[in-house]
């Protein structure tokens, strides 16, 4: 039977690039590897002919001498030498399939990867700060407890003056190789737990672990503009690493006290003032709290209730920007409850030289208010 074009083989175009010829093998290899098909016969011949073409267009010699000569350039005696030959030998099969498919199944290398060494628990941690810590920033100190490497054994698990040793089972891999047919696959070495190394004195302080848990302070910077729910990510300040393995990350979530002055709307603040219907008639200046303290606010004559002055640069940070937002204050007019006899009459006789009374707002101010957060 005359042997197929290899690109026909594996799918793909002549001018198919390193990163899609090899997606395309895979794909070939995983859907007609004889273990995946028991009851078709054909598979096998199927997943030969692709590892073949694979064998020969990912090698950039092979590859070119079998687009110069086609199957002749990397046959027996071409050109390209010592191609892939018809006798059923299917070692190199494995290999390239191992090669390809080992991150997968777990094959790859054996022997050569170590199982001592795991990564540490990765730790969370719930930080409330004030709404004014957010214009500046701040440093803050929190306990937390952790495991942290045993300083007796350094670590290891070892007692002082002893090493561990390596798993002969495994030879120090921590992984157990089995082969079947075509497929490698890796499990954990029963010997050592898939350690790599066995401890035959252990350490009396951490009794083999490497780790001992221990109450440890740490100073955390909290940048400038942060909000409710930023998480703030300390490389290495996590669990300690088993078995000397590198420690994991200790993560950070920020809250925001509430501030009963303020709402945050991004980088501005809303707040309320109360002011006198002398005031907003007429005009004042009045102090308003703001996050730097009591602040000097002009209020215009004839100034509405309900009415919003902008205080700029008054507002918090964001992390995305070195500036601050604004402060919004919403004014509203106080209505005295209880009226003396002189203000009654000066009241009266404004309303007359007013034509009488104006009628009150449709809305107050509170549902204007409620109306910019929701």
């Amino acid at each position: 039977m005359a042997r197929r074009d290899y690109y026909e083989v594996l799918g793909v175009s002549r001018d198919v690039g390193d990163a899609e010829l090899k997606k395309a093998y895979r794909a070939k290899a995983m859907a007609d590897h004889p273990d995946r098909n028991p009851d078709d016969p054909a598979a096998e011949e199927r997943f030969k002919e692709a590892s073949e073409a694979y064998a020969v267009l990912s090698d950039p010699t092979k590859r070119q001498a079998y687009d110069r000569f086609g199957h002749a350039g990397v046959g027996a005696g071409g050109p390209g030498g010592g191609g892939f030959q018809d006798s059923g030998d299917l070692g190199n099969f494995s290999d390239l399939f191992s090669d390809l498919f080992g991150d997968i199944f777990g094959g790859g290398g054996g022997g050569q990867r170590r199982g001592r060494g795991q990564r540490g628990a990765d730790l969370r941690y719930s930080l409330t700060i004030e709404l004014a810590d957010v214009v500046e920033g701040t440093e803050a100190q929190i306990k937390i407890p952790k495991m942290r490497p045993c300083e007796s054994c350094s670590g290891s698990g070892a007692e002082a003056g002893t090493q561990p040793e390596t798993c002969p089972s495994c030879n120090g891999s921590g992984q157990v190789i089995l082969q079947q047919g075509f497929f490698r696959i890796s499990r954990p070495c029963e010997g050592c737990g898939g350690a790599g190394e066995i401890i035959q004195h252990r350490c009396r302080d951490c009794r083999g672990t490497g780790r001992i848990e221990a109450e440890q302070t740490i100073s955390v910077n909290v940048p400038p503009g942060v909000d409710e729910g930023t998480r703030l990510r300390l490389n290495g300040e996590g669990q300690a690493g088993i078995s000397g393995g590198p420690p994991g990350d200790l993560y950070v979530v920020i809250s925001l006290k509430p501030d009963e002055r303020f709402e945050r709307d991004g980088a501005n603040l809303h707040c309320a003032a109360p002011v006198s219907f002398p005031q907003a008639a007429l005009g004042a200046e009045i102090e308003v709290d703001t996050l730097d303290g009591k602040a000097k606010l002009k209020i215009p004559a004839g100034t509405q209730s309900g009415k919003v002055l902008r205080m700029r640069g008054k507002g918090v940070s964001t992390l995305r920007s070195s500036g601050r937002g604004d402060q919004l204050v919403h004014v509203y007019v106080e209505v005295p409850t209880r009226l003396n006899t002189r203000q009654r009459e000066l009241l009266e006789e404004l309303a007359e030289e007013s034509g009488g009374l104006s009628a009150p707002a449709s809305r107050g101010f509170l549902d204007k208010l409620r109306d910019i957060f929701e």
